[in-house]
C-alpha cells in the first residue's frame, strides 16, 4: 500500500529518537576522506576555514586533536551532512550534537504539517515525500493510480521509489523512455553518493543498474529526437488515462538541525504537456464526484 498523507506520521514511527553513530576510524581520517570527496586540497580547505595548513595536516594525521568547535567548523566548510557530523564528533571524543527524531515527535509537528500541505496542495498532480535512501514516507492521492501496475510486493512498506520505478515487477514496463529515465536516475544517485558517501545508496545504484531493459522500452536515440523541445528529462508513462509525461522538482527544508528533517525531500511531478494536465484534472474531478455521491 502506498503511504498517503494520513499515514505520514506513522511511516517512521519506529525510527530512533536519537542518533549516536560510532566509528572505529579517527576524526582525522574521516576529515581527510571528506576533504578528498569534496576534491579540496589541504591548502584550499585551510584557507577557506581560516586555519593553518600545518594544523590541518596535524589533525588529519592524528598528531593534533581538534576541539569540538574546530570539528564543526571544518564540517561546515566541507558541507558534511548532519548525520556524518555526528560521526565526526564521536570520532573526536565528543557527544553527538544533532538529534534524529521520528516524524511522530511533537517537535516535528510543524514540519509534518508543511509536508502535508505541500503534498495536498500539489493535487491533482502526483507528489511524494522520501527519506535519504528514497524510501517513501508519504504521497498524495494522485500517485496511486500511476503505480497500479506494480506488484503488490513492491508496494508493501517500506517502498523504495527508485526500485518501484525501474524494477521489472514495478512500473518499468509502463515507462516509455525507460532507458533515458534509468540513465537520469543512475546519474542522480551517483551525484548523491559522491556528496554523501552513503554505502546504502551505492548498493541501490548497483542493484538498479543490473535490472534488465523491459520489452517495448524506447531506445535512447528515439527519445533524443525530441530532446531539443524538452526542458528536463521527462518521465513518460503508459497509464489507464493514456500516455502521460512529467518533469519533477525537489523541495528540501532550509537550515534543518534535525537529522530526519535534513534528509527529507519532496518530489513533485508536473505535467510536461497539456494532455497530461487535462487527464489528471479529469481523473481528480471523477474521483471527487464519486466521493461526493457516497
Amino acid at each position: 500500500m502506498i503511504p498517503t498523507m494520513s499515514t505520514l506520521s506513522l511511516s517512521q514511527a519506529g525510527a530512533p529518537a536519537t542518533s549516536s553513530p560510532m566509528s572505529s576510524r579517527t576524526v582525522g581520517e574521516l576529515l581527510r576522506e571528506w576533504r578528498q570527496r569534496r576534491r579540496m586540497s589541504q591548502l584550499l580547505l585551510a584557507t577557506e576555514a581560516d586555519v593553518s595548513t600545518r594544523h590541518l595536516s596535524f589533525v588529519e594525521s592524528g598528531r593534533a586533536l581538534p576541539s569540538r568547535e574546530m570539528v564543526m567548523h571544518l564540517a561546515e566548510r566541507l558541507d558534511v551532512p548532519l548525520r556524518a557530523r555526528n560521526t565526526l564528533l564521536v570520532a573526536a571524543g565528543y557527544a553527538p550534537l544533532f538529534r534524529e527524531r521520528p516524524l511522530t515527535d511533537p517537535q516535528l509537528a510543524a514540519a509534518r504539517e508543511a509536508v502535508e500541505l505541500v503534498l495536498k496542495g500539489h493535487e491533482p498532480y502526483p507528489a511524494l515525500a522520501i527519506d535519504r535512501h528514497w524510501t517513501l514516507v508519504a504521497a498524495n492521492s494522485a500517485l496511486a493510480p500511476l503505480v497500479g501496475a506494480a506488484s503488490a510486493a513492491l508496494l508493501e512498506p517500506p517502498v523504495n521509489v527508485l526500485r518501484l520505478s525501474l524494477h521489472p515487477e514495478g512500473i518499468a514496463s509502463s515507462i516509455v523512455n525507460w532507458l533515458a529515465w534509468r540513465a537520469h536516475v543512475l546519474a542522480r544517485l551517483q551525484r548523491q553518493i559522491e556528496v554523501s558517501g552513503d554505502e546504502t545508496l551505492a548498493a541501490l545504484r548497483d542493484e538498479l543498474a543490473a535490472y534488465p531493459t523491459p520489452s517495448g522500452a524506447q531506445h535512447a536515440d528515439e527519445d533524443s529526437s525530441a530532446a531539443g523541445n524538452q526542458i528536463a528529462v521527462p518521465l513518460r508513462l503508459r497509464t489507464p488515462f493514456g500516455l502521460l509525461s512529467f518533469f519533477s522538482t525537489t523541495t528540501v527544508f532550509g537550515t534543518p538541525v534535525d537529522i530526519t528533517l535534513s534528509e527529507l525531500a519532496i518530489e513533485a511531478f508536473f505535467p510536461a504537456d497539456p494532455q497530461t494536465a487535462a487527464a489528471l484534472r479529469a481523473y481528480a474531478e471523477t474521483q471527487a464526484r464519486k466521493e461526493a455521491s457516497q
